[in-house]
Order: C-alpha cells, then structure tokens, then sequence
C-alpha cells in the first residue's frame, strides 16, 4: 500500500510527538509542524527517513501556507492532518488579561481552521483530519474560561467541517485527551492533581502513546465522522 502522508501540529513534544512516532512505525511519513523546532532532538526521536521538520505558526495564515507549499512540493498530498498545537493560559475572569485569551483562542481554535483551510488545497478523496480536544470544552474548571472556549469551539467547528467536507469524502473528527502528563500539565500543584485525579474513575493519568493510538485508528476509521471521543479514563462519564 502507499504511504499516507501525516501532518502534525503540535508534533515536537507530548501527544503531537508520540502521534507522529505511531504513524512512522506503521510505514507512513510525516510533516511534524511547530512554532520551534529542534531538529537535533527530533531526528534522534522520529529519525531522518520519511520525516519532514517544519517551523510555522498556526496562528498566522501566511506562515501556515508556507508550510503547506512545503508539504506539497515534497509530497504532493495530504492524507492525514492532526491539529494537535495547542496553548494554555487563564485565570479566574477577574484577573484575565485579553492577550491571553486572544493567543489561546488564536491559537487553539483558529489555528486549526487556517491549517484545514489551506491544507485542503492538496487533500486527497478519504483524508481525515483530527482534531485534539480537551474535557474542559465540555466540562466546566474554574480559572480555564480561554482554554474551555477553545475547545468547546473546536468542537463545534469539527462538526461543521464534519458535514461541509463529507461530499468530498474528507472526514473530520475529535479526539479528547484526559489528563495527561505533558508540559502542559506538569505546571499542576499536588493539590490540583489530587483533586483531578479523584474526578477519574480509572485512578491514574493516561499516557501519550495511549491518545496516539486512539488518534491513529480515528484518523483511520473511514466511516466516522463529526464523532467526539473521549479517551479520558473515564472522567467526562462522571456526573
């Protein structure tokens, strides 16, 4: 079979990282995006093969084409497009600077709707796109209002895009990590992560590799579309 042609947002680190390293071993090739790019690092994780390192902000349209030009005139296509960056800042209402709730959303919500617009231009019939949600999008956690408007908006831009991009066979979906142990969280006290670890009813954080393979046979399920799903341990089940 062809090898699919992945794009990865988000993909030096965390779940972006360990998505991009689950599509090289299945024998696919993959363009991993980010604002910085350790090339040292990222060859000794992911390899030299099959691989094409891409510096870009999804924030601005312009750098996200650039990348894309990229993409295609190494590739020709894409199959497979993962918006995984992702940004998080906030604080109560009170204290929330407009900066920060302008870069989260530009970030979070916008970005992936600049990298599936341009992106478009050299997807091929059955892509998929998947997009990497967050349980505060659906579950309210005081202090997160930028980051749970994000992704609550991402969800519903999924299911638009789920319905709008159907005739031309391009589904679109969306994945929602639990707590996972990334940069991200890892800023988290003991009290914060106690207190988020008894809302999970397996007990215990999950792992990147565990949302990547949830995100690979996604990307793969070629008769799903505008479906969320959880891999959360549990947690968006709890009343």
């Amino acid at each position: 079979m062809t090898a699919k042609t992945w794009v990865v947002t988000g993909g030096s680190r965390g779940v972006g990282l360990a998505t991009a390293r689950k599509a090289l071993a299945q024998g696919d090739r993959v363009a991993v995006i980010a604002r910085t790019i350790d090339e040292t690092s990222l060859r000794a994780a992911l390899g030299d093969e099959r691989v094409l390192l891409i510096s870009a902000d999804v924030t601005d349209p312009v750098s996200v084409r650039s990348a894309f030009d990229q993409i295609g005139d190494a590739w020709g296509r894409v199959d497979v497009l993962i918006n995984n960056a992702g940004l998080h800042r906030g604080h109560k209402l009170a204290r929330l600077e407009e900066k920060d709730w302008n870069a989260v959303i530009a970030t979070n919500l916008s970005g992936p709707m600049h990298c599936i617009q341009t992106a478009l231009r050299i997807m091929q019939d059955s892509a998929s796109v998947v997009n990497v949600g967050a349980v505060v999008g659906f579950r309210g956690f005081p202090g997160d209002s930028p980051y749970g408007a994000s992704k609550a908006g991402l969800a519903g831009l999924t299911r638009v895009l789920a319905v709008e991009l159907a005739p031309k066979k391009i589904r679109v979906n969306l994945v929602i990590p639990g707590l996972i142990i990334t940069e991200m969280t890892s800023q988290l006290d003991e009290k914060a992560m106690n207190k988020l670890l008894e809302r999970i009813p397996l007990g215990r954080v999950g792992r990147e590799e565990e949302i990547a393979d949830v995100i690979w046979w996604v990307a793969g399920s070629t008769y799903m579309t505008g479906a969320v799903i959880p891999t959360d341990g549990g947690m968006m089940a709890q009343l």
